[in-house]
């Protein structure tokens, strides 16, 4: 216990049975918070705190706990947005949020099974379960959806130009997945190998990123844009264009690398040449 000079303050270190990064030891900050302080405080004009770095840790996760369910709404309201400037549809937006939350959803599974639950942490260099750092979900959550978005916008683009040049959903879908599987396969290839050397810093903060970004590239680019993004444009057919009326007149034009430029000097008809009045 140290006291300062006026002697109105004490400072009282406590130290756990536990490590700092232990549940157990965040559980003790809670106790003393919920439990100890208020019954020492109870009748006196004592003021307690607890601090440190555990405490700082904690207060932390508290905070981006609170937060991050707002991010996540804003993130897919704005992409939402833009996509139905995008491709004029309300149908593919709500495809792609649903997907990319089902792409993350699973990043953070894989992260809770290794760090959290101890699967398989020896094969990454971890004796036994660590907790997981409370800002690594929210920062992955927005790395992880710009690069899912990236897919399903290059996938969709392609889907939506096949689509005015055949006005066919299952050839549209079909074609468009042939043209970008290799390129998303071999993009996700590269982001997966990057993200796995991070692996090998050796650094916890460093190993929870490394898992959980290259699980979440793998599964993006393998199940969900290559399988489950398609298999769904097909069940829907048509629907996938479904714009209503009203919002229709009000969108502004948007075109996506001049498709619908293309697509409309295609299908319009050749202009006539007006002979020129013969002189005399």
């Amino acid at each position: 216990m140290q006291i300062d000079k006026a002697g109105t303050t004490a400072y009282f270190s406590a130290i756990p049975n536990y490590n700092s990064a232990a549940n157990a030891t965040a559980d003790l900050v809670d106790q003393l918070r919920s439990t100890v302080i208020p019954k020492a405080e109870h009748g006196t004009d004592m003021l307690a705190r607890v601090g440190g770095s555990t405490a700082g840790y904690v207060d932390l996760a508290a905070r981006i706990s609170s937060k991050l369910p707002l991010q996540i709404v804003v993130v897919i309201a704005l992409s939402f947005v833009l996509l139905i400037l995008a491709f004029r549809t309300v149908v593919i937006p709500a495809q792609a949020a649903v997907m990319n939350v089902l792409s993350i959803a699973a990043s953070y599974g894989v992260l809770t099974a290794i760090f959290q639950y101890g699967w398989l942490s020896g094969a990454i260099g971890l004796s036994s379960a660590v907790p997981i750092v409370s800002y690594v979900p929210l920062f992955m959550f927005a790395i992880l959806f710009g690069l899912s978005m990236d897919y399903e916008v290059f996938l969709v683009t392609r889907i939506y130009e096949e689509w005015h040049r055949r006005r066919d959903n299952r050839e549209a879908v079909a074609h468009g997945l042939a043209a970008t599987g290799r390129t998303i396969t071999a993009a996700a290839a590269i982001m997966i190998l990057v993200f796995a050397a991070f692996i090998l810093g050796g650094q916890r903060i460093i190993d929870l990123f490394g898992v959980g970004l290259a699980s979440a590239v793998l599964l993006d680019a393998l199940i969900v844009r290559s399988a489950l993004v398609p298999a769904l444009m097909l069940e829907l057919g048509e629907a996938n264009w479904w714009l209503p009326a009203w919002l229709e007149q009000r969108l502004p034009h948007l075109r996506v690398e001049g498709a619908t430029a293309r697509v409309g000097a295609r299908h319009a008809p050749a202009e006539r040449a007006v002979p020129e009045p013969s002189a005399g």
